[in-house]
């Protein structure tokens, strides 16, 4: 917590002692907290008793009745503030914290200009009286830890304060000062660094904080925000799900000050933002596709496989997850060469743990760009992330292992970000969200560019593994396995292997096709459904498909949360020895909910909401609850709702009275036991 105190006192008497009495000089101070919680957004100093002063130390007796003193003139006192909350906080952009709305306490930016009005007892002069504004920070400030500053108030304007009508007995102070926090989010970002240690001294390094809240925000190793879990078991606590919004996760940790159960990625990353945001770091949120985990810092995704066809996975520790979800934030970088500030990713995920904490960046996107993975902090794991390619290694009888090809365009994809408000976006064919700017040009080359591909070969010149790239002479039998995008969830669906011999020589094909289920992490789940290939012949200069039918009876009981599959393929050319292997992730699609709501609303009138949508399932949907959540217009809330049956629309009306004024968002999220994450959004204009 930040307080500042108001000291006035009569020009050469500060710290001394009155000409006649030898008693030392009267003077009040009082925290922002005392002057809000005494009367809203001003205080008022009470009458004193006749013969009495009030200090620090209470009400005492300036001198003995009954001793006769020279007439001295009144000293300088503060009587009333006001800190003029409700303009300060509009022209800080601060008037949407809790704190600020209540004018509970003034929350301000920092490097821009505040005002304060200050009325005394008598009139202020500044030729003879001193006034001071002393500003404290942490439990136990001091000088020596940065944390206590006093600066004289002059009537000349100067870069840190000034005042006019310096004359009068209401003094009017233009104060430029660090940020002041208080109460609900901004507490609980001030709390979280009070309690991991993060000294004063370099709370004003944004490398320093953000590296620290990256830490802090999950509970891996500090007590922090949230516990991670990927288990599919969340006894004890909450579904990553069921989550849409931090503010009910923040509120939740500074109440109880215990790790909320529990988070996953996309979770970590909106806390994240919202507590660099409430400590005046700029964040945003960041999803990559495809994003790979590499485990060993290679800088490569490695995967085994058996002389059958078949993937180890107990030797796969890296694995390329179908999404993930992390945070770039704003900030110069002093700390590295000119060139490199900006924006800087930082992750609280807790994957790999970075200098034995797990943390991770901020790591400079120019540098990922790059490829220059020697600069701090936790480049190359960020970089494997956007950028690695995947190396396929066949594990023979003797245990001996050969690299059987180089899948380079496989990781780092349509990396997005939430375009900023006020521009606009279009629909894209693989994504409907008009929100959307896609941002990967920023932390990769063009896909197959020289530049890209130098910045690859540069980072893996820091690599534990070399020799990558060495991947034979083209095969005159190519293959295809046909990529898919989604599935509507509750469909069949068909995998599809293209088997093309452009040889004048009838070819001999063996192999494996095969599907399972997949965490969205990468991980394999459950094996569904696999064909073996025997001894397949395709003539000369012909063309072969290979289709394996998978029914939605065969996928739904192996299935684990966000309905990701996996499908893979190794197969293996008799005559030449050619190997060909690959992998791909494709996702259930689930229905959208509609919401029908008016497009504006007032302060404290009540709106209503139509929340709808169809389930495409052949079976009845049970355990259904509707999570809602709109800042400024609905609090966190969960609803109990009846089965809906098959193919059946689920309808629902929600009502809710906004509290704020602006562009609002109301997000509805649709949870059962058999389909989860049925998630909608609208946003409402709300006037007072």
């Amino acid at each position: 917590m930040r307080r500042m105190y108001i000291n006035g006192s009569t020009t050469g008497y500060r710290r001394t002692y009155c000409r006649h009495t030898r008693t030392p000089t009267n003077s009040i101070s009082r925290t922002f907290s005392e002057v809000i919680y005494s009367r809203g957004h001003r205080y008022r100093q009470p009458n004193s008793e006749p013969g009495t002063s009030i200090t620090s130390h209470g009400r005492r007796p300036l001198v003995p009745p009954t001793v006769q003193q020279p007439p001295v003139n009144q000293d300088l006192q503060v009587e009333d503030i006001d800190f003029n909350v409700f303009n300060n906080s509009k022209n800080h952009v601060t008037d949407e914290y809790h704190i600020s709305e209540t004018a509970r306490d003034l929350v301000v930016r920092r490097g821009q200009t505040f005002d304060i009005t200050i009325a005394f007892n008598k009139k202020y002069d500044p030729k003879k009286d001193d006034l001071q504004l002393v500003f404290l920070a942490g439990d136990d400030p001091s000088p020596q830890r940065y944390s206590s500053y006093t600066h004289p108030v002059r009537q000349r304007r100067g870069k840190n304060g000034g005042m006019d009508n310096a004359t009068r007995t209401r003094t009017y102070i233009r104060i430029n000062t660090p940020l002041l926090f208080e109460e609900n989010i901004l507490d609980c970002a001030m709390c979280l660094l009070d309690r991991n240690k993060l000294a004063w001294t370099v709370r004003g390094d944004p490398v320093k904080v953000a590296r620290k809240l990256s830490a802090i925000t999950n509970s891996q190793d500090d007590k922090g925000v949230l516990v991670g879990n990927w288990s599919g078991s969340y006894h004890g606590g909450k579904s990553p799900l069921d989550w849409v919004g931090s503010v009910a996760i923040l509120n939740e940790y500074f109440k109880t000050k215990q790790p909320v159960r529990f988070g996953q990625c996309w979770v970590f990353s909106g806390v994240l933002t919202t507590l660099c945001r409430a400590l005046g770091i700029p964040a945003r949120s960041v999803t990559n596709f495809a994003s790979a985990h590499d485990c060993d810092g290679s800088i490569s995704i490695d995967s085994f496989w058996s002389e059958s066809g078949e993937p180890i996975e107990e030797l796969n520790s890296d694995s390329v997850w179908n999404f993930h979800v992390w945070n770039d934030v704003w900030m110069a970088r002093p700390d590295l060469p000119s060139g490199y500030g900006g924006w800087q990713a930082i992750d609280a995920t807790p994957q790999e743990a970075s200098d034995g904490v797990y943390c991770c960046g901020p790591a400079s996107l120019e540098a990922i760009r790059r490829g220059e993975v020697n600069m701090p902090y936790d480049t190359p794991f960020i970089f494997a992330e956007v950028n690695a390619d995947r190396v396929n290694w066949e594990l023979n009888e003797v245990d001996e292992t050969h690299n059987v090809g180089v899948e380079r365009r496989s990781v780092g994809m349509r990396i997005s970000t939430k375009l900023p408000k006020g521009r606009s976006g279009c629909i894209e064919h693989f994504c409907y969200d008009i929100q959307r700017e896609d941002v990967t040009q920023m932390y990769k080359y063009e896909e197959g560019s020289n530049e890209e591909r130098a910045a690859v070969l540069q980072a893996n010149q820091n690599s534990s593994k070399k020799g990558l790239y060495d991947e034979g002479k083209i095969s005159d039998v190519e293959f295809e396995l046909v990529d898919k995008d989604t599935v509507p969830f509750g469909n069949d669906f068909e995998i599809l292997l293209k088997i093309k011999n452009t040889s004048k020589e009838e070819r001999t094909v063996s192999g494996c096709i095969s599907t399972s289920s997949m965490h969205y992490t990468g991980v394999p789940a459950n094996k569904i459904k696999n064909v073996e290939l025997n001894a397949k012949k395709v003539k000369a200069k012909s063309e072969k498909v290979i289709s394996m039918k998978v029914t939605f009876n065969e996928y739904l009981p192996q299935l684990v949360e966000q309905c990701h599959m996996k499908m893979s393929c190794m197969c293996r050319v008799l005559e030449t020895k050619h190997t060909y292997v690959h992998q791909d992730t494709f996702r259930l699609l689930k229905p959208d909910i509609l919401i029908k709501a008016p497009a504006t609303g007032k302060i404290g009138q009540l709106i209503k909401a139509n929340v709808s949508f169809t389930n495409p399932l052949p079976c009845t949907l049970t355990h259904c609850t509707l999570t809602v959540e709109g800042p400024g217009l609905q609090e966190p809330s969960v609803l109990k709702q009846s089965i809906v049956e098959s193919k059946q629309t689920f309808m629902t009306t929600i009502e809710f009275l906004p509290r704020k004024v602006g562009v609002k968002e109301l997000v509805v999220a649709f949870n059962s036991r058999e389909l989860a994450m049925v998630e909608g959004s609208c946003e409402i204009t709300v006037s007072a």
